[in-house]
């Protein structure tokens, strides 16, 4: 096995508030300087909804992502040789209508207006041409209207739902929507890694993350196009093409990204996983509807001797070996089964994943009145969501995949009321475990890990120093003495 180390995480979208404080944390840590007002390297998106770039999901227009020709596993968007006849002329590209043309106003209006009967105002004008404009998108345009017929019908996953399914989300009384934040996923298998011509994107060898060499980026936004998550953008003043860097100087620091440590809901969990990259082709080959499982299978048991010592020969340090053994994703993803990637229909294997919203206690009846659901805590077929819908986000259209989440969120939801409130006798949320699945005692685990740990437990940084002493010619195992591993004294601290 060719086991490596992926720095991953998962949002919990149960506790997302959509307040955006993590869009705004990233915002002023890495993108507040002209040609990048317009990339969100973290936006929260209210689903069902269009997104940001609008239609996102959609790769009949955007061609992201991988797909599978005959036996064949190729980028939708062309190999690194087809896309140079694209370098001129990329007509799947999004547009600035996709995102927003940026703005900002003249505030010098409000303070030097002359006297008179009427409020100065603060005209809006356009950052890219500097006259004035009317605001028309923005990356939240959609936020919290996305229920509605206006946004969420042009949504990708919403047309393939039934007509009942359509109306029933469309109803303005039962309007109902969740928040999806998103960053970028730092993939197994990255769209825009194989697609750039020059190589100036790559994935760091120890620990994952994907970034992209300002020296080597020739601005062809190749990479914009096979990213079917969107997540990478073109500077308008550099030339240089950008993304999200799970803030990594943060992490060799030892602190948390901005946009985790910021979070109020405290929805983000973080940690290693380790995983046989030998496999990574195999898995994206799977059929649409295997790709969430396969996935899942990839991802190696760091308790197990053998897979330790395998992980040790691929030149994984010990260290990043016991931080994957503290990982609150391994839970959440293997030993629990309750995250899933997003559209792992991409392809790109995501590895950040979203334990999905367990929804309002609200259903329909049989003659389509919404009432409150006394039997929601054993069933699913009322949902007020429906189920093909977040199966097309979270589970390539397999809609067991989510039942089986929703009966373990729905046991842990039924045991905490039979031990907080009483109403509920013990022997009803024994069934429900069984039905899920589910020990009590994991029942106990995922409640504790979604409501009482501390940020130590929800977000478990690796030491990542391994980069470092091969920079600075030093042996791996000295500069770890130096640091402080296996000694008693405590490691120098490096700002």
């Amino acid at each position: 096995m060719n086991i490596r180390a992926q720095v991953s995480s998962v949002f919990h979208l149960d506790k997302c508030i959509g307040c955006h404080t993590c869009s705004i944390a990233c915002k002023n840590l890495w993108t507040d300087r002209k040609g990048a007002e317009y990339m969100w390297w973290n936006n929260v998106e209210t689903k069902p909804g269009t997104g940001y770039p609008t239609k996102w999901e959609d790769q009949e227009q955007y061609k992201g992502g991988w797909e599978m020709q005959g036996d064949t596993l190729q980028l939708k968007v062309g190999g690194r040789g087809s896309t140079l006849g694209k370098i001129f002329h990329n007509p799947n590209l999004p547009t600035m209508d996709d995102y927003y043309e940026p703005f900002t106003f003249r505030y010098d209006d409000l303070t030097s207006a002359p006297a008179g009967k009427d409020q100065p105002t603060a005209r809006p004008v356009s950052m890219v041409t500097g006259k004035p404009m009317k605001i028309e998108a923005g990356p939240n345009w959609d936020d919290d209207l996305s229920g509605s017929n206006i946004y969420a019908a042009n949504d990708p996953g919403v047309v393939k739902l039934t007509e009942e399914e359509q109306r029933q989300l469309f109803a303005i009384e039962k309007m109902v929507f969740f928040h999806l934040p998103r960053i970028c996923n730092h993939c197994l298998n990255a769209g825009c890694v194989a697609s750039c011509p020059s190589g100036a994107i790559y994935k760091r060898g120890e620990d994952g993350i994907v970034l992209i060499n300002q020296d080597k980026c020739r601005g062809w936004r190749m990479c914009v196009s096979a990213c079917p998550y969107k997540k990478t953008y073109y500077g308008w003043t550099t030339g240089k093409s950008e993304k999200c860097i799970l803030c990594y100087p943060r992490q060799e620091a030892g602190e948390a990204p901005a946009c985790f440590h910021s979070c109020v809901g405290r929805i983000r969990y973080l940690g290693v996983l380790l995983y046989d990259a030998d496999r990574i082709e195999s898995v994206a080959k799977q059929d649409d509807k295997d790709l969430a499982a396969a996935q899942r299978e990839i991802i190696l048991n760091p308790f197990d001797p053998q897979v330790i010592a395998d992980a040790k020969k691929s030149g994984v340090p010990e260290q990043v070996i016991k931080s994957a053994q503290k990982s609150p994703v391994y839970k959440f993803v293997k030993e629990w089964g309750i995250a899933l990637p997003l559209h792992p229909e991409f392809r790109t294997l995501p590895m950040l994943f979203y334990v999905p919203p367990l929804l309002p206690v609200m259903s329909m009846d049989n003659q389509g009145k919404q009432k409150m659901a006394d039997d929601f805590f054993t069933t699913l077929e009322q949902a007020r969501l429906p189920m093909q819908y977040l199966a097309g986000l979270f589970a390539g259209g397999n809609e067991e995949e989510v039942k089986a989440v929703y009966r373990k969120l729905i046991a842990v939801r039924i045991q905490r009321r039979s031990v907080t409130v009483g109403d509920i006798p013990a022997e009803e949320a024994t069934k429900a475990c069984d039905i899920a699945q589910v020990s009590s005692e994991a029942v106990d685990a995922i409640y504790r890990m979604t409501t009482l740990t501390r940020i130590k437990e929800r977000i478990v940084v690796p030491p990542m120093l391994r980069e470092q002493a091969i920079e600075a010619g030093m042996d791996p195992e000295q500069h770890k003495q130096e640091m402080g591993f296996g000694s008693r004294r405590p490691p120098k601290r490096r700002w």
